[in-house]
Formats: structure tokens, sequence, C-alpha cells
């Protein structure tokens, strides 16, 4: 049971998730200093207010304080816009290639690449040879 455990945890989608995860988060912080400080400063220097938590009005006796709810849909339209662009419109795009059954081109390897696989495939008939001689 513990094996398979293992195994499930160090199969490549669960790392590649756990990386995202991290990933994310990371942007979260990233993204919510650019809504909150940059944008916020804006949009609370336009209303005179030294930070966006101060926005708001009275009503009667009670305040509704709308600064942190604008950082949050800055955030949100922030973070929405990055994964529209850097995920689903190229994801839609090798979809559609698809599609039209054409596969997206596979670069050919690098000079460097070459080398090294040359490198190790004479290591390898080397190693071989050294096998044969008593």
């Amino acid at each position: 049971m513990i094996k398979g455990f293992k195994d499930f945890l160090l199969r490549g989608n669960v790392i590649d998730l756990a990386i995202a995860v991290v990933i994310g988060a990371a942007f979260t912080a990233v993204v919510t200093a650019l809504a909150t400080d940059v944008i916020g400063g804006f949009i609370a220097a336009i209303f005179q207010q030294p930070d966006m938590s101060g926005l708001g009005f009275d009503i009667g006796d009670g305040r509704v304080v709308l600064g942190t709810t604008v950082a949050a849909l800055i955030n949100f339209v922030i973070v929405a816009a990055v994964i529209y662009f850097l995920i689903v419109v190229p994801m839609n795009r090798l979809l559609a290639l698809r599609k039209q059954g054409v596969e997206p081109e596979v670069a050919a390897p690098s000079e460097d690449i070459l080398l090294l696989q040359e490198i190790r495939d004479l290591l390898r008939a080397q190693a071989e040879q050294q096998r044969r001689e008593p």
C-alpha cells in the first residue's frame, strides 16, 4: 500500500501539479502586490485616500468599505487575463492545428545535443568493445 502511494506521489502529474501550486502561490503574491500597491495606489490617489482600504461611503451610522473588494476584483482580472493569454489561447491554437491534421513541427536537435548524442554512442560502443575483450 505504501509503495503504491509512493509511486502515485512520484508520478510526473503529481509533481507537476505540486510545482504549479507553488508557482501559482508565488504568482498570486505578485499579482496581489501589483493590484494593491501599484494600481490601488493610483486609484487611491484619484479618490485622495492614503490607500484603497479607505475607499468607501457612509450610510447613516454605518460605513461601506469598497477598497478591498476593488483590489480583489483587480487581482481577479489580472489573474484571469494571464491564464487566458498564456494557457487558453495557446491551447486553442494547438487544438485547432490538430483538428486540421497539422501537427506542430518538432524542432531539430541543436548542435550541442547532436554532439552529446554522438559522444554517448561512442562511449556505449567503447564499453561494449571492452566487454567483448577478455
